[in-house]
């Protein structure tokens, strides 16, 4: 299986690239884009890619060797994204990428416990030093806290009653045996629709990576490092990235984030972003042709204001 990144042109387009420019791609994954971006830099452009990965960023190392010293890899999360560019002095920035969500590499690997389609132990974690596998959430947490878990990561209004399946059937130790609790809890599904685990798995993996709280914590710091007129893009898979992504942009619009109820401003809050893309970006129906996967993508990008704008 290879890496096909998703939206190629119009993430360039939003981030705006130029020769000699500096970039960051938070989400490193098979280096699809991070090659696009520093292509599009050169000459004279770099690149900072930051996975938690260490299989990723092997495999985007190989991809990107022929760029030399333009690019720089860092196994880390993209929350320490400000910490990591102060230790190497690579701020400020002309463009900042997160490309969101599970990459196919990672989703094929049985070994990573990511798919119902594939056997494999009941991990799901993106890099190996998180401490907390699925199989917590699975087989160790209160019926009521899986249940809560589905509901809001997944949006799964089965959720009670998947949830007590899987507490019924424990230990579960691999996919498959979640997977066949969930069938056993809803049903196999039709025909054409989406696979009856499909939410059950995006909970936990998003539960297991913290993958709102996260983005909720990187985006100001991602924020902090552009350089005014630089740019902002984020590329996400499912509603709940889409609204946080949506809420923040619209935030930094903003002058005032006041109550709208409150009479006089007294936050001080002063805008530092214009939104660059009217509404979320969605692929093209050639592209989600050739590649399925990336139906469900969302882009959403914003320029950094110039202090004189911002004030």
């Amino acid at each position: 299986m290879t890496h096909e990144p998703v939206m190629v042109r119009e993430v360039l387009a939003a981030l705006a690239v130029e020769p000699g420019g500096r970039y960051i791609d938070c989400t490193l994954g098979g280096g699809g884009h991070a090659e696009a971006v520093i292509e599009a830099a050169s000459p004279g452009g770099t690149l900072l890619g930051i996975d938690k990965d260490p299989a990723a960023l092997a495999r985007a190392r190989e991809r990107l060797d022929r760029f030399g010293d333009s690019v720089a890899l860092v196994e880390g999360s993209y929350t320490d994204v400000d910490a990591i560019c102060k230790e190497r002095d690579f701020a400020p920035v002309n463009g900042i990428l997160f490309d969101l969500g599970l990459s196919s590499l990672q989703l094929g690997d049985s070994a990573r416990g990511f798919s119902f389609q594939r056997e494999g132990p009941l991990d799901m974690r993106f890099g190996p030093g998180q401490a907390l596998t699925a199989s917590h959430w699975v087989n160790d947490a209160k019926e009521s806290e899986l249940a809560d878990i589905l509901w809001r990561f997944g949006e799964e209004r089965d959720s009670r009653r998947i949830a007590r399946a899987v507490v019924e059937r424990r230990p579960l130790r691999t996919t498959t045996e979640l997977t066949k609790a969930v069938e056993q809890a809803v049903g196999r599904g039709s025909k054409g629709q989406s696979h009856p685990a499909t939410k059950t798995f995006q909970a936990l993996r998003i539960a297991v990576n913290q993958e709102l709280a996260s983005l909720v914590d990187a985006l100001p710091r991602a924020l902090g490092l552009l350089g005014f007129g630089s740019r902002l893009a984020v590329i996400s898979y499912h509603s709940l990235e889409d609204r946080i992504v949506k809420q923040f942009i619209a935030r930094e619009s903003r002058d005032c984030i006041c109550p709208p109820r409150q009479p006089v401003c007294t936050c001080g809050h002063v805008r530092s972003l214009r939104a660059v893309t009217r509404g979320a970006v969605n692929p093209s129906s050639e592209e989600v042709r050739s590649n399925p996967r990336s139906r469900s993508a969302r882009l959403r990008a914003a320029e950094r204001l110039p202090a004189a704008a911002a004030a």
